[in-house]
């Protein structure tokens, strides 16, 4: 392996990282020799994907975390720190949507689980990070973004709205810690192969329209984008930061 890209010796924390893309993520870095943090809200999924990782002999530890949770955020860096002492990687990839529909029919109940957990949860876990990368020399953060983040949306807006905050949380990040040696950046992925997007890839007629739409004629898998965020948490990226990179297939440049 290139050492641009090898991890041997890095801790990654991954939220949201028992299946789709934060899982793929989870799995990839692993296989680059970073040790893994696995986080989603179920006990029994985190300690499965786990458990298979290091099967496949790599070093992994699961603590559940609901990331709109301060309280479980907070116990999430505690249990990393207890198990490997440091953090080299942050990965913010857990996301809530529970709601599709005109902006104007969402509920403030709705509009709040969607801020607080896919906004302020990232915001929450950063601030308790970046100190101890700091500390330790530097790292890298990944936010996972979204191209709905990038242009209007008539039924996840709100979601939207969301990511673009969150794309422009890593823009203020790397901005204030860059000077101490930490890069922030976010990936803005367009339609994947995930749970997220399970209704409109398994309605044969929509995802053929969205195929046919995207200049690589396919909808994308978790590891292209797992791939960016190898990319983005490696020395092969060490001279960016502050960015946003849209893995879409080329859907939004058309």
């Amino acid at each position: 392996m290139s050492k641009l890209f090898d991890l041997t010796g890095k801790v990654a924390l991954i939220t949201g990282s028992t299946r789709g893309i934060g899982k793929a993520i989870a799995e990839e870095m692993a296989r680059a020799g970073a040790k893994v943090v696995i986080s989603s809200r179920k006990p029994e999924p985190c300690h499965e994907v786990c458990e298979a990782i290091k099967a496949e002999g790599h070093e992994a530890i699961a603590v559940p975390c609901n990331v709109g949770s301060k309280d479980d955020l907070m116990n999430l860096v505690d249990e990393t720190l207890a198990a490997f002492g440091k953090i080299d990687i942050l990965v913010c990839n857990a996301a809530t949507n529970p709601v599709y529909g005109p902006t104007a029919e969402v509920s403030d109940e709705a509009w709040d689980k969607i801020l607080d957990t896919n906004v302020k949860g990232t915001f929450w876990l950063c601030n308790r990070v970046l100190p101890i990368m700091a500390e330790n020399g530097g790292g890298n953060v990944v936010i996972i973004s979204s191209i709905a983040g990038l242009r209007g949306n008539s039924v996840i807006g709100t979601y939207g709205v969301s990511k673009a905050a969150e794309a422009a949380l890593a823009r203020n990040l790397a901005v204030e810690w860059g000077p101490k040696n930490i890069r922030v950046n976010a990936i803005a992925p367009g339609l994947v192969r995930t749970d997220f997007a399970k209704a409109l890839v398994e309605d044969p007629v929509r995802r053929q329209r969205a195929e046919e739409r995207t200049p690589v004629r396919r909808i994308g898998d978790p590891v292209d984008i797992a791939g960016v965020a190898l990319f983005l948490s490696s020395a092969g990226s060490a001279y960016v930061t502050g960015q946003t990179i849209v893995a879409d297939g080329g859907e939004t440049i058309c």
